[in-house]
């Protein structure tokens, strides 16, 4: 698979290769020749480790960031990025961008002295990730992951799915979900209302990312959602233990999560009261 690494300088992907900084796993987790996987595989190349020091509150975290794409996403465009070569680039390569969801996996500590690490899959929420909303509580779950994957002895890493906003529906749809609970609805009806199922996130890439830096062992998961752990346990992960995460409750989002109770999450009544 040559996309996304010719177009701009041929000889790029070679060095990335060359310098163990761009590879490819397959669905087991296991790295495989970056030109062997057959676009159908569902196989992931990765780019990484990039040093990404994070600035949480006062502090300071170094984490190893490694981003990684579905090949699959990068064939679609292969065809579109030899077009935007031969025009020498005069396109939007931001219509290349917008293509691809491309998941990060940011590393803390050593694999190498894992016996049980303490992970987080989480799933992108721009409203509440980036622009601080508190009609949710992605944002505070998400550095406070980061936080308590730092200051655990035995690290971690944190998985980021940039495919998930809304539960999977996409941030259009989320929009207009939000809409309808201003309305009354609760966020699973809403999704119902626009006939979308309630969780349509797909968790395998998360599995594969775990199974190759985690290799075999036991792991702490940062999650109070049962379809999370059933989901990485039907793609083969085994000693999963789940760790309660509850963070950034406020007045603005405790009917969302007395939503996500009603649904399943392990979350009790105290966990969400006002106090």
């Amino acid at each position: 698979m040559r996309t996304m690494f010719t177009y701009i300088d041929p000889t790029v992907r070679e060095r990335l290769v060359a310098a163990g900084k761009l590879f490819r796993i397959d669905r087991q987790g296991i790295e495989v020749p970056i030109d062997q996987a057959a676009s159908g595989s569902g196989s992931i190349s990765a780019l990484g480790p990039i040093p990404l020091p994070l600035l949480l509150g006062e502090n300071t975290v170094d984490v190893q960031w490694y981003a990684t794409v579905r090949n699959t996403e990068l064939t679609k465009i292969e065809d579109f990025a030899a077009e935007l070569s031969a025009k020498h680039g005069q396109r939007s390569f931001a219509e290349l961008a917008s293509s691809m969801a491309v998941n990060s996996v940011l590393l803390i500590g050593n694999p190498e002295t894992w016996t049980n690490p303490l992970v987080r899959v989480h799933s992108s929420c721009m409203t509440g990730d980036v622009f601080g909303s508190q009609r949710c509580e992605c944002g505070p779950q998400f550095q406070s992951a980061i936080d308590l994957i730092s200051k655990d002895e035995q690290g971690g890493m944190l998985i980021y799915m940039s495919g998930h906003e809304g539960r999977g529906i996409g941030l259009w749809a989320k929009a207009a979900t939000y809409l309808l609970q201003d309305g009354g609805e609760d966020t699973y009806q809403a999704n119902r209302t626009l006939g979308l199922p309630d969780d349509s996130r797909d968790f395998s890439d998360a599995a594969a990312l775990i199974k190759f830096f985690r290799k075999d062992g036991p792991f702490r998961l940062l999650t109070n959602n049962p379809k999370k752990i059933d989901d990485l346990t039907a793609a083969g992960l085994t000693d999963i233990t789940a760790v309660k995460h509850v963070f950034g409750v406020t007045r603005s989002n405790r009917r969302y999560l007395a939503a996500k109770q009603g649904w399943g999450h392990k979350l009790a009544d105290e966990d969400i009261c006002e106090d």
